[in-house]
């Protein structure tokens, strides 16, 4: 994906919105709106790919998280660690995002609300259609996260499998999530032309008010990443895994660097390997706990997606109850844990939880062309997520010798096989 050109697309597509707007001149405002099908067809492309691809890398995900019992208290540590920092960045996203809607300005509705999900399920409604009572009609009825429940489920049960018969199963998906990963990377590359066509009816009908809100939305997702940093990453490993807070920061400036340069959490591990070394972790410990969280922790990008409905659902009008709360949170933390290694992942995965509150896609377009600044703070974030795992861990099992040496083949705690 070309973030150059998608921002050569954005910046056209605005030019023109914002023209048509401050002008009022029918022929502009006929052009941006001639536009719009580019960007619908771009949006109905993702929305061919995302599902099928969610559910493959989710069915992976969890089966090998299941596969972790086998691997003991560490393997379990680190996935409940990952757990508890995810859901309080979903909320930190959330109220963060909440308190800077009072500084955005009114905008007029992109889609007009006769056209928006009326739907607003009650608390009992959610959990009891949480269980599909028909998956393959469920996914032509397009309930995306109650066919994610059907494959958590569906995972769950392989984990149970005899080896040659898992190995299939999870062989399969691996498979597809590959092909479906590269139809999404062909995807990804007309989102210049998709994005030009999503952002200049949008502008043309909101105004510069709505570039206004989008500033607004970039500084709620940096001020909350750090907040999640501050309140929730830093306190784990000072408290739970014995570290400074200071030596823990300094230790851990090159991975901090590198994941912010090149936002891959994979791309960092060969820092973060080096870095954990160098704070006197176990080896035998971070390297299972560094890789795991490489693949499936995403503290950042849930934090993001929380951020991002709840700005979506203010642009477009749509209330959020405590039930389509619920419901977002537990989309957000299904699709944060399995982000895709694609491009802007953490954007597209956003799919089911936009769908099961009733938030239109078409948002999507616009956090696409701004998300290289939210992209490097994220990903910075989850990779000093990954570390925090491994210091927090490192340090709860650090007193089990018998369980180390027995790991270690009779190896000192502090010195590394």
């Amino acid at each position: 994906m070309n973030t150059r050109a998608i921002l050569i697309g954005l910046a056209l597509g605005l030019g023109l919105g914002v023209a048509a707007s401050a002008t009022g001149s029918p022929a502009l405002l006929r052009a941006a709106e001639a536009v719009a099908p580019l960007g619908q067809v771009f949006l109905r492309a993702i929305q061919m790919v995302v599902i099928p691809l969610v559910a493959a890398v989710v069915f992976v995900g969890v089966a090998r998280i299941g596969n972790l019992r086998k691997l003991g208290r560490i393997g379990g540590l680190s996935v409940g660690f990952f757990w508890i920092t995810t859901l309080p960045a979903i909320l930190i996203g959330m109220g963060v995002m909440g308190f800077a809607l009072a500084f955005t300005a009114p905008v007029p509705p992109p889609t007009p609300t006769t056209e928006l999900n009326a739907a607003n399920p009650g608390v009992i409604d959610f959990l009891v259609n949480l269980v599909p009572r028909n998956p393959v009609q469920a996914a032509a009825d397009g309930s995306l996260l109650s066919i994610l429940i059907f494959i958590v489920l569906l995972a769950a049960a392989t984990t149970t499998l005899p080896r040659e018969k898992r190995e299939l199963l999870t062989g399969f998906a691996e498979t597809a999530g590959d092909a479906l990963i590269k139809l999404m990377n062909w995807v990804l590359w007309t989102a210049p032309v998709g994005v030009f066509g999503l952002a200049a009816p949008v502008i043309a009908r909101t105004g510069l008010a709505l570039l206004q809100n989008l500033a607004v939305f970039i500084l709620a997702v940096v001020v909350g990443l750090f907040i999640l940093k501050g309140l929730v990453l830093l306190p784990l490993v000072r408290f739970v895994g014995g570290m400074p807070a200071g030596r823990f920061i300094r230790g851990t400036l090159g991975t901090y660097t590198v994941g912010f340069s090149t936002t891959t959490s994979v791309g960092t591990l060969p820092m973060m390997l080096q870095e954990a070394e160098k704070l006197g972790l176990r080896r035998d410990r971070y390297t299972l706990i560094l890789p795991l969280g490489a693949s499936i922790n995403r503290p950042g990008s849930a934090l993001f997606q929380s951020a991002s409905l709840v700005f979506l659902a203010a642009m477009y009008g749509v209330p959020l109850d405590a039930g389509l709360i619920a419901a977002a949170v537990l989309a957000i933390f299904l699709a944060a844990m399995t982000v895709a290694p694609v491009p802007s992942a953490s954007i597209v995965s956003m799919v089911p939880a936009l769908d099961v509150v009733g938030v239109p896609l078409a948002g999507l377009g616009i956090l696409l062309g701004i998300d290289r600044v939210p992209d490097v703070f994220r990903s910075a974030t989850n990779v000093i997520g990954h570390m925090a795992a491994a210091t927090t861990v490192d340090a709860m099992t650090r007193n089990d010798e018998e369980a180390d040496e027995e790991m270690t083949g009779g190896n000192s705690p502090v010195d590394p096989p």
